[in-house]
C-alpha cells in the first residue's frame, strides 16, 4: 500500500542581471529604516534583520538581486500559543546572539553563528512564555515562485535557491498543523506560462482535491496537465500574491493534544480518507535547542550546499559506492525480483545491477518472535529451498545488495503478536475515556463516562475498524450511544482471541488506532522496538536494502515528521551498532522526515509511470517527477517490469530515458519474463553498455538533453573500455492497419544520411482468429509471401537482411527471405502488407519501424 500523503509546487522564473551600480543601490536601500539592524553574511548572500527582529532584505550578492517581497518583512521566530501566533516585536544584537522580544513578555535569546555557506540559528531559551506550544522559525517571504520544494523548505527559480533545513528531529517542515503533517491535494501552476498558458476557469494557486476514490495509489492522480501539481508537503508554499514562503517549526510534545487529521482539502469524495479526532499522547521532547541551517545561494549549489550543512551538522549521510546518496552520480537502477531465484544473481551481474528487492515474499509484516523470516524461504526450480541469511550472504558476497519488501510497521491481527493474543501496551490510540460501570468476562453491555469522539468510525483512512483494549482484551464495537448512559453498540468481546476479563468502573479504555488493512499501528515507544528489530533483522539477515512500504505508519502515532525522523534515526543507529555499513533504503514516499534517509524513492509502476515501449510518461510519473525535482531528489518510473514481447530497444529506451531524465526505477525481472525473450541476448549486452557508459560519466549535459527527447529511441554499442557510440532511432509506429487483400503501403521515412535499423509487424487478432496467407512487398516491387498462419502477438521481422517469422515472445520461428538492404533505401521507400484472401475486420496490423538518423561517439 503505498498511499502517499505529502506536498508540492513549482513557479515562475525570475531574471538574473543587475550591474554593480545596483548592487549598490539595492543595498543602500536596503539600510534605509533599519540601521540599528543586524546584517548577516555568507559568502553568497546578505541577509538583513531589523531591529523588530524580521528579515527584510535577502540579496543576492553576486547580482545584487533583492528577495524579500518588496513592504514584506518576515519574522525571524514566530511563537505559537493554541492556534494564535505572536509576532516579535522587538530586537536586540550582541555579538554571536540575538535576543527577540514578545507583547506578551516572552524573550527568545537566539544563538546566531554565520557559516561560509549558511545561517545557523538556534534558539537557546524561551522565558516567560509558559502557554508557548510551538515556535515558528518564519514563515520567510521570497520572490521566487518557479520551484517549490514543500518537502525540504526550498524554492529556487534557476538562478538562486533559499532554503531551509531542520538540525534537530524535533524541529519539522512547514507550520504546526493538526497531526504536524502537510496534506495532498492538486493546485495550479505553470512551470512555463509561455509554453503552458493557465486555461480562462483557473488561476495560480487554485487548490483541488486529489482525484478518484483513495483506495488505490493510482487512483490519487487524476490530472495530465502539467499546470496541475500535487503538492506532497508544507515546508514551501506557493504565495501567488508575492512568491513564496518557507518556514520549519518545533512543538512542545511534552504536552498531550487532541487533534483532528487530515485536514481540507485532502480528503476524497465517497468518505474514505476523511478527518477523524485523535489523541496524541506525549514524547518527552520539548522545542528547546531547535536550531536550523538559513541558506540563500546560486541555484547550481542549492544541493552541494545542502551536503555541506549536513556534513557541517552531523546530520545523517548516507553513502553508496563513496557518493553521497542525494549525489546525482549515485542515481541508479535497481531491480525487483519475482519467482524462482536461480538465475537472479547471473541477471543482476550481467546487467551491472546491484541493488535488488526481493517481491516474491510480498509484503512482510516483522513479528518479534522465533520466525523471524516469517514462513518463506529462498525458492529454486525443483522444489529446492535455501534460508534466506545464507542467500543473503551469498548475494553480498558478490557484491549485490539484497533485500525485502516490507509494510513497514503495520501490525495484523494473525501476524503480529503485539496484537494478539496479548496485545500490546504500546499500542498507538485514536481516544481514552474510562468506563462508567464494573464489568464481568460476559458483559456486553459497557458504559463509559463521555463520548470523546468514540461516535467516529475507524481511522482517518476510513476503513471503520473499531476497537477497544482494556487491560490485555480487545472488544469491537460498533458506535456509542449520544445521550447517557453512554452505552456501546455492536460489543463483540475477546477479539483475536484475546483474553475476556473483569474491570472496575474507572478503569482506563481506549480506541485503537487502526491501519488501512485492518490493522493497527504501534506508538512512538513501540515504533523503537520495531526500529530496533529492523536493524537487527537486516543485519541478521546478511541483507543491506528494504522497501518500507506502508510508510504512512509513522502518521498513525499524531507526530508527524517528528515520528519518522525518529524511527529512521533508531533504526540506522541500530543497523550500525549490529554491524551494518551501507543500508539502501526504498520507501512508498519521501517527506521532511525521512529524507535524508532515502537512496531512491521508486513509487508506481508502469503504465502509470512510464511506459517506454511508447515514450509517454504516466500522469502519476509526471506528478511524483515535479514533486522529486524540486525536492533534490531523482524522478522515478516506478517499477517497470521486463515484458518478455520487448525489443532489445525498448529496454535501452528505459536506460536512455533515466539517465536523460536522471530519473532512478527498478527493472522487474523472473527468470520467466527472461528466459521467454527472443531478445535477452542482445538486449542484455546493450543494457549492460549503458550501465558501463553511466559508470564512466561519458553523458554530458547535452546528451542528457538529447535522451529526453520523448519522440526518439536510442541504441548504445561499447567500443572500447571507456568508448561508446551512441546511435539516435525515431521511431514509426503505425497501429490499426487493415488486414485485407489490396496492399497497405507503409512508409519508412528513410532518408539521405538515414538507414533501416529494423521493421516489424505484429499481429492483433481475437482468440482463436489466425492471420493466414500474409504477403510482404518490398520497395522494389518484390513480393514476398508468409506462409504460416499468425495467431495473436506473433511477429514478421525484418532485421539484418533476413526476414523472419517470430513468435509473441519474439524468438525467431523461421526465416522466410533474405532481403538485400540496398533495396530500402532507395528513393521513397514503403513496405506493403496485403492478405492473400479477403481480410477479417476482427485482425489488425502493427508496423514499427525503426530509423538510424544519427550516431555520435562517446
Amino acid at each position: 500500500m503505498m498511499i502517499i500523503f505529502q506536498n508540492i509546487h513549482k513557479y515562475l522564473f525570475n531574471c538574473y542581471s543587475f550591474t554593480r551600480i545596483l548592487v549598490i543601490i539595492s543595498l543602500v536601500n536596503c539600510t534605509n529604516g533599519y540601521s540599528q539592524g543586524k546584517k548577516l553574511e555568507t559568502i553568497y548572500s546578505t541577509v538583513m534583520v531589523n531591529t523588530k527582529g524580521y528579515i527584510v532584505s535577502i540579496v543576492d550578492k553576486k547580482t545584487g538581486r533583492e528577495y524579500c517581497p518588496k513592504g514584506l518583512s518576515s519574522p525571524v521566530l514566530t511563537l505559537v500559543s493554541g492556534k494564535a501566533s505572536i509576532l516579535p516585536v522587538a530586537a536586540k544584537f550582541t555579538p554571536g546572539k540575538m535576543e527577540l522580544r514578545y507583547p506578551n513578555g516572552a524573550v527568545a535569546s537566539i544563538r546566531v553563528q554565520l557559516q561560509p555557506q549558511y545561517l545557523r540559528l538556534q534558539l537557546l531559551s524561551l522565558e516567560h512564555a509558559p502557554n508557548v506550544d510551538n515556535i515558528v522559525w518564519g514563515p520567510y517571504k521570497t520572490t521566487i515562485s518557479q520551484t517549490i520544494g514543500e518537502i525540504i523548505s526550498v524554492v529556487r527559480n534557476g538562478q538562486f535557491a533559499i532554503g531551509m533545513l531542520a538540525l534537530d528531529d524535533n524541529t519539522t517542515s512547514g507550520p504546526p498543523t493538526d497531526g504536524d503533517f502537510g496534506v495532498t491535494y492538486y493546485y495550479i501552476h505553470s512551470p512555463d506560462p509561455v509554453k503552458y498558458p493557465l486555461p480562462s476557469h483557473l488561476k495560480e494557486g487554485q487548490k483541488f482535491k486529489i482525484g478518484g476514490d483513495g483506495r488505490s495509489d493510482v487512483a490519487f492522480f487524476s490530472q495530465p496537465e502539467e499546470y496541475f501539481r500535487m503538492n506532497y508537503g508544507n515546508g514551501a508554499v506557493l504565495e501567488p500574491d508575492f512568491g513564496s514562503s518557507i518556514c520549519l517549526h518545533s512543538r512542545n510534545r511534552r504536552k498531550e493534544q487532541m487533534i483532528r487529521f487530515p485536514v481540507l482539502p485532502d480528503n476524497l469524495d465517497g468518505g474514505y480518507n476523511s478527518a477523524r479526532y485523535q489523541l496524541v499522547t506525549p514524547a518527552n521532547i520539548g522545542f528547546d535547542g531547535s536550531a536550523i541551517a538559513l541558506y540563500a545561494c546560486p541555484d547550481s549549489l542549492g544541493l552541494s550546499t545542502i551536503e555541506r550543512i549536513v556534513l557541517k551538522e552531523g546530520l545523517p549521510h548516507p553513502e553508496v559506492d563513496g557518493k553521497w546518496i542525494k549525489d546525482r552520480a549515485a542515481r541508479r537502477p535497481d531491480i525487483a525480483w519475482s519467482g524462482p531465484h536461480d538465475s537472479l544473481a547471473v541477471y543482476a551481474l550481467r546487467l551491472g545491477v546491484k541493488g535488488i528487492q526481493d517481491e516474491g515474499w510480498g509484503e512482510y509484516y516483522p513479528d518479534f518472535g522465533e520466525k523471524k523470516w516469517g514462513h518463506n524461504r529462498i525458492s529454486f526450480t525443483g522444489n529446492r529451498h535455501m534460508d534466506l541469511p545464507s542467500y543473503a550472504a551469498s548475494m553480498k558476497a558478490q557484491g549485490l545488495r539484497y533485500g525485502l519488501h516490507t509494510l513497514c510497521e503495520f501490525l495484523q491481527p494473525g501476524v503480529s503478536n503485539s496484537v494478539a493474543p496479548v496485545p500490546s501496551d504500546s499500542l498507538a490510540i485514536m481516544q481514552r475515556t474510562t468506563l462508567a460501570r464494573n464489568i464481568a468476562p460476559e458483559d456486553t453491555i459497557i458504559t463509559v463516562t463521555d463520548t470523546c469522539y468514540l461516535n467516529e468510525f475507524g481511522g482517518w483512512e476510513g476503513n471503520h475498524t473499531n476497537v477497544l483494549k482494556i487491560g490485555k482484551e480487545l472488544i469491537e464495537y460498533e458506535g456509542i450511544t449520544t445521550t447517557l448512559p453512554y452505552t456501546f453498540k455492536g460489543i463483540k468481546r475477546g477479539l483475536y482471541g484475546t483474553k475476556k476479563g473483569s474491570y472496575r468502573a474507572g478503569d482506563t479504555i481506549v480506541k485503537l488506532q487502526p491501519n488501512c488493512y485492518r490493522g493497527f499501528a504501534p506508538d512512538l515507544n513501540l515504533q523503537d522496538a520495531y526500529a530496533d528489530f529492523y536493524g537487527h533483522w537486516l543485519v541478521d539477515g546478511g541483507m543491506d536494502y528494504i522497501d518500507f512500504d506502508g510508510l504512512e505508519s509513522c502518521m498513525y502515532q499524531g507526530h508527524g515528521q517528528y515520528s519518522f525522523k525518529r524511527f529512521f534515526r533508531r533504526l540506522f543507529d541500530t543497523y550500525h551498532q549490529a554491524g551494518g555499513k551501507y543500508l539502501r533504503v526504498m520507501g512508498s514516499s519521501v517527506y521532511e522526515g525521512n529524507w535524508h534517509y532515502m537512496s531512491v524513492c521508486n513509487v508506481g509502476g508502469d503504465p502509470n509511470m512510464f511506459d517506454p515501449v511508447n515514450n509517454k510518461w504516466g500522469i502519476e510519473g509526471k506528478d511524483i517527477r515535479y514533486v522529486h525535482e524540486s525536492n533534490y531528489l531523482p524522478p522515478t518510473f516506478g517499477i517497470i517490469s521486463y515484458r518478455s514481447d520487448w525489443s532489445r530497444y525498448d529496454l535501452e529506451n528505459l536506460q536512455a530515458k533515466s539517465i536523460g531524465w536522471e530519473a532512478t526505477y527498478m527493472l522487474g525481472l523472473s527468470q520467466q519474463s527472461v528466459e521467454s525473450s527472443g531478445e535477452k541476448e542482445a538486449a542484455f549486452t546493450a543494457y549492460r553498455a549503458w550501465e558501463n557508459a553511466r559508470n564512466a560519466g561519458v553523458f554530458n549535459a547535452g546528451v542528457k538533453a538529447q535522451l529526453k527527447d520523448m519522440d526518439k529511441k536510442f541504441h548504445l554499442e561499447q567500443t572500447g573500455a571507456h568508448t561508446f557510440s551512441l546511435y539516435t532511432l525515431k521511431e514509426n509506429r503505425q497501429v490499426n492497419i487493415p488486414y485485407q487483400q489490396d496492399f497497405q503501403e507503409i512508409p519508412l521515412y528513410i532518408t539521405p544520411g538515414t538507414s533501416l535499423r529494423e521493421w516489424t509487424l505484429r499481429v492483433h487478432a481475437p482468440k482463436a482468429a489466425y492471420a493466414e496467407g500474409l504477403r510482404v512487398r518490398l520497395p522494389n516491387g518484390q513480393i514476398i509471401p508468409v506462409d504460416t498462419r499468425m495467431a495473436d502477438g506473433e511477429w514478421i521481422i525484418l532485421r539484418d537482411g533476413q526476414l523472419s517469422v517470430a513468435d509473441h515472445n519474439r524468438r525467431v520461428l523461421r526465416t522466410i527471405a533474405k532481403v538485400d538492404s540496398g533495396l530500402l533505401s532507395m528513393g521513397k521507400s514503403a513496405i506493403g502488407v496485403a492478405a492473400r484472401e479477403t481480410g477479417s475486420d476482427k485482425i489488425q496490423l502493427e508496423s514499427v519501424s525503426i530509423i538510424t538518423t544519427q550516431v555520435e561517439k562517446l
